[in-house]
């Protein structure tokens, strides 16, 4: 899971930075609200955000306002500022929760995992509603229910190729690579031979979603960055 830290001071980012890697997250840094539009707009897959909101050049409120614009991310304003006029302003630009510097660990884990779990379970409520994710070429993908139909018609598609097209259509138009398929799927650390293991997973997969797998075009390969669907 990627987290974007955004905080003007450095000290913060890096206790972040500690504090999350350790329990098992990837962490991204920007020192501005101008660097969290720019890192989310480069990077759709990122998770939720952490979001200071008195920042130089642009402040986390305004960033927030912008970042909704394009993206429904969940944003956990940080801050050491605790009157109700600052946390009105906070949720009113579209931040999601609220903390107050100086911050314990246990309080800050506990707002993440319970925002990201409330964004998953959105999301796939909304997969859902609307009958899953359009892939094209009549194929189509519940994430919810880990089916896949093409025009109408389900097809047997096994677990860890499932795992690969959930994730793949989850962060569509990112071109993402064998690695970090791997490490996302299997759940281990790539090794040499992990791209071999990931390149028959989908090229099963491909048998199975492509009218003609040798010219693929819902999954595509891109050159020398890995694998995409648009």
């Amino acid at each position: 899971m990627k987290i974007l830290v955004t905080d003007d001071e450095k000290e913060i980012r890096k206790i972040l930075k500690l504090l999350l890697e350790g329990r098992g997250y990837t962490v991204i840094e920007a020192s501005d609200g101008e660097g969290a539009v720019e890192a989310l707009t480069a990077d759709p897959s990122i998770d939720l955000c952490i979001m200071d909101i008195m920042m130089p050049n642009m402040s986390g409120v305004e960033a927030v306002e912008r970042i909704r614009n394009f993206s429904t991310v969940p944003v956990l304003f940080l801050t050491a500022k605790s009157l109700d006029s600052d946390k009105e302003s906070a949720y009113g630009s579209g931040g999601d929760d609220y903390v107050v510097k100086p911050f314990g660990a246990r309080e800050l884990l506990m707002k993440i995992e319970a925002l990201t779990r409330r964004y998953k379970n959105y999301s796939s409520r909304q997969s859902l509603s609307s009958g899953g994710i359009n892939l094209g070429a009549g194929v189509m993908v519940n994430p919810e229910t880990r089916e896949v139909f093409k025009f109408g018609e389900p097809l047997d598609i096994r677990d860890k190729e499932m795992e690969l097209l959930i994730y793949l259509s989850t962060n569509r138009g990112r071109a993402i690579s064998s690695d970090e398929l791997y490490e996302s799927v299997w759940g281990e650390m790539p090794l040499p031979s992990s791209s071999n293991t990931v390149t028959v997973h989908m090229l099963n997969l491909r048998r199975k979603l492509e009218d003609t797998p040798s010219s693929p075009k819902i999954i595509r390969t891109v050159w020398g960055k890995g694998y995409q669907i648009d």
